[in-house]
């Protein structure tokens, strides 16, 4: 059994955009640490393998010191690290991974074909391919590739996209890697863990983004990590995320929207990037300024959005010629007097004129 760590899609120095200036600059800082804080965790669990699936890079042109320092947490790694290049970080001449001094336990595959480590002390061979270039349209890698009958584990780790359609990120099928025979293939380019699947015998994973970078990429990120033997592949999902995004719904149609916005938020969100959606139908709009100030210290950043109805400007088309006018006048007059029904009539309210306009509630 090898125990490996497989993680990628680091996208070190990514621009962090939805964050102020300052914000992002601290972002892209700490996801420089990110490979030092990996490689100790990976360390402190006796890892043998650290499969990186490429993506490690948001663009060949890092800063000036981000190679360096993967570089050198990578040299303080006690076991053997392969790389496999994805596209935005392909393989190329004047990219980070060729100007950059690598440690003897560092190994990058350089091609876009099939090449093989193989790590005698592991009772192990990695067989992998690099991006060369942003685009790969074709795989051409894995069909036709079958691993020996040696008594070496074989494990895979290529950066691609497993489809049944065209990708420009190097298509991979099911079928190509049911017949290659390997005993895990660690995936790149995906950025939502997959945990571990099937294709035939073969296990094989997307170990997803790291860190997250915006609000498509919500809640835990971290790495697999697991043993790798003979026809299994046992890995298991670790968080790792340094911060999460988080998207929460508050409804602030009763009382104070502050009230309503702290009974209903974790408490241990001072690390987090929230984006906090106001619903319902409220006297008042909600004052975001207001309320922004008093709740900026409870995260690292912070989103408002208001999309509430307010009550006065609800029924303001009522009885119009208008498909939301006579919407709106049936549904009052249908409607009894006593609060409940009052409250179950503003609802129906707004999810009709929420349908109505093709928009969310």
């Amino acid at each position: 059994m090898v125990r490996v760590v497989h993680a990628g899609d680091f996208h070190l120095d990514s621009a962090f955009g939805a964050l102020t200036p300052e914000q992002a600059r601290q972002r892209r800082m700490e996801s420089r640490r990110t490979p030092e804080r990996l490689v100790e965790w990976a360390n402190d669990h006796g890892a043998d393998l650290l499969l990186l699936s490429g993506d490690l890079f948001d663009s060949d042109s890092p800063y000036g010191d981000t190679a360096p320092l993967l570089a050198q947490a990578l040299g303080c790694f006690r076991g053997q690290a392969v790389i496999a290049p994805g596209n935005h970080d392909p393989l190329t001449p004047d990219g980070p991974y060729a100007r950059t001094r690598w440690s003897d336990n560092v190994h990058i595959f350089t091609e876009d074909r099939m090449q093989t480590i193989t790590f005698p002390d592991l009772n192990c061979a990695v067989h992998g391919a690099a991006f060369t270039a942003p685009e790969c349209p074709t795989d051409s890698v894995l069909p036709g590739f079958r691993v020996p009958q040696d008594g070496l584990i074989h494990i895979g780790l290529l950066h691609g996209d497993v489809t049944t359609s065209d990708s420009r990120y190097r298509p991979i099928r099911a079928a190509d890697i049911a017949g290659s025979g390997l005993d895990y293939l660690a995936l790149g380019h995906v950025h939502s863990c997959s945990g571990v699947l099937t294709a035939g015998a073969v296990p094989y994973a997307y170990c997803g983004c790291i860190e997250g970078r915006g609000f498509d990429e919500l809640g835990e990120r971290g790495f697999l990590f697991g043993e790798v033997g003979a026809g299994t592949a046992d890995l298991r999902f670790v968080p790792f995320a340094r911060r999460r995004y988080c998207i929460a719904q508050v409804d602030v149609t009763d009382g104070d929207a502050l009230t309503a916005l702290e009974r209903t938020l974790p408490h241990d969100t001072e690390q987090d990037i929230y984006r906090l959606r106001l619903t319902g139908t409220p006297e008042q709009p909600p004052r975001l300024s207001l309320l922004e100030e008093a709740l900026s210290d409870r995260f690292f950043a912070l989103q408002l959005r208001d999309e509430t109805a307010v009550r006065r400007d609800l029924w303001d088309k009522c009885g119009e010629d208008t498909l939301r006018g006579l919407f709106l006048q049936q549904l009052r007059s249908t409607c009894g007097a006593d609060p409940q029904s009052q409250r179950l009539m503003e609802q129906a309210a707004a999810f009709g004129l929420a349908a109505i306009d093709d928009r969310e509630v």
